[in-house]
């Protein structure tokens, strides 16, 4: 983990974790679930892919590579969605992780074994 969940000494907020791997690392889809956004759109993020689970819950995928999964897409826990890589506002290859309750963030690290 490259930058954790939490407010930053700069000021910022990490709304997830950071984790630095070598670009071209295939990302699984944490859980079951269907792609609700895939693109660039969203300032910062890079290339992103969003995954819309049960009982309101979401995955965000950030400064991805390859995004391998199209918008309306099912996929299953451990499918390969995208490739690790270095897009939007970082210098490193790294995937930004975020789980959501509705809009509420949740720290990442509490529910990865």
């Amino acid at each position: 983990v490259v930058s954790a969940f939490g407010p930053k000494t700069s000021g910022r907020h990490n709304d997830g974790i950071n984790i630095g791997a070598p670009k071209g690392t295939v990302i699984r889809a944490a859980e079951n679930g269907e792609v609700v956004y895939t693109g660039s759109d969203l300032s910062g993020f890079g290339n992103l892919v969003l995954l819309r689970h049960d009982k309101g819950w979401m995955t965000a995928y950030g400064h991805v590579r390859d995004i391998k999964v199209k918008r309306g897409q099912v996929v299953n826990r451990g499918q390969t969605i995208a490739t690790l890589g270095d897009s939007g506002n970082v210098e490193t290859p790294q995937l930004h992780f975020e789980i959501r309750k509705g809009s509420t963030p949740h720290d990442p690290q509490r529910y990865l074994r």
